[in-house]
């Protein structure tokens, strides 16, 4: 898996990195403990997909290497590695502005839904991870 060693996997930083967008058939991971959550991952080139506790939390479209994922009360960062462009939906706190960086650079401002949900298409580069942060602003 591209930086990865496992489907899902806690750093030193106390982030998780998760999923494989190299996999031709759809592998999961359940019942991961990090710092007191369960979390669920299913990964291939079509889709990443993780819960936490049985709720969502970050689904891609196709399939992504997420790593270094960190929630705050504030947003979530991390750096994403696909093989193409992808669309990347993260759940946030409802009916809320964020501003999303990628790479560092303002790139849009994004009201989240009645549901939490913020969905971003990012131009992603076969082997070139990209850092994407959701801010409230």
């Amino acid at each position: 898996m591209p930086g990865i060693g496992a489907l899902i996997q806690a750093e030193q930083d106390g982030t998780i990195s998760f999923g494989d967008y190299t996999l031709n058939e759809k592998s999961k991971l359940q019942d991961f403990e990090h710092q007191g959550d369960t979390y669920k991952v299913k990964t291939f080139y079509e889709i990443t997909k993780l819960e936490r506790n049985g709720m969502f939390v970050y689904e891609s479209v196709p399939g992504t290497a997420v790593r270094n994922f960190l929630e705050t009360d504030e947003g979530v960062s991390c750096q994403i590695e696909g093989y193409k462009d992808s669309q990347v939906t993260v759940q946030l706190e409802e009916d809320t502005l964020y501003k999303v960086y990628e790479d560092g650079l303002l790139t849009a401002e994004i009201q989240t839904n009645l549901s939490g949900k913020l969905a971003v298409n990012l131009e992603l580069e076969d082997g070139k991870p990209l850092e994407l942060k959701l801010v409230k602003a």
